[in-house]
């Protein structure tokens, strides 16, 4: 597993990580901001908790458990005010499914919560969720500024044909994808009220 420093380091500079060939990684741009946070000054929309979130996640930035299988996926952005500010410290909490479309709801694999740092990133590394009956690809997120609510939302990927029956599906919750191919990695903003 790779602590939160080399995720993070990894995503913003495109470079090692270990279950990620360098070479693959090397070739992800960086991408300006997501432009949510100018769009008459909007937060990210809310989406539906779900049935599988269970307080108490670790604070880690590698939800993986080390375990074989699946698309991995680098997935990171940052946390921002209504006016595009950073907000450092900010809570982000991480559940999804597995390659299977199956949630983990005795353990903690693909389930994990971290802080983001002085300039509002963050970064995990997980792997592409299925989509499995009715829903399409996706992760749920809950995001919190110190003091402030909590946003809980899910974000889509981009190109899934199982959104058309997804009644939560939302276009304006789709990733940014930095890259297709064996390994994926997606960027969005979460913006806070």
């Amino acid at each position: 597993m790779q602590s939160r420093r080399e995720i993070m380091r990894a995503f913003a500079a495109g470079v090692g990580l270990t279950a990620m060939p360098a070479a693959v990684l090397a070739e992800a741009p960086l991408l300006d901001p997501t432009p949510a946070c100018d769009i008459a000054g909007a937060p990210t929309p809310t989406a539906t908790t779900g049935p599988y979130f269970r307080p108490g996640s670790p604070e880690r930035a590698d939800v993986t458990e080390g375990r074989p299988g699946g698309t991995p996926l680098l997935i990171g952005g940052r946390t921002l005010d209504r006016n595009c500010r950073p907000i450092a410290g900010a809570l982000v909490d991480l559940w999804q499914a597995d390659d299977a479309g199956r949630y983990d709801t005795s353990g903690t694999y693909l389930r994990g919560h971290q802080y983001a740092d002085d300039d509002g990133r963050w970064a995990f590394a997980t792997i592409v969720p299925a989509p499995y009956r009715f829903r399409s690809m996706h992760i749920h997120f809950r995001v919190q500024r110190p003091g402030g609510p909590v946003l809980t939302t899910q974000l889509f990927f981009p190109g899934d044909p199982s959104q058309d029956r997804d009644p939560q599906f939302d276009p304006l919750l789709l990733l940014t994808p930095i890259r297709s191919g064996a390994t994926r990695a997606g960027h969005f903003d979460f913006v806070l009220a």
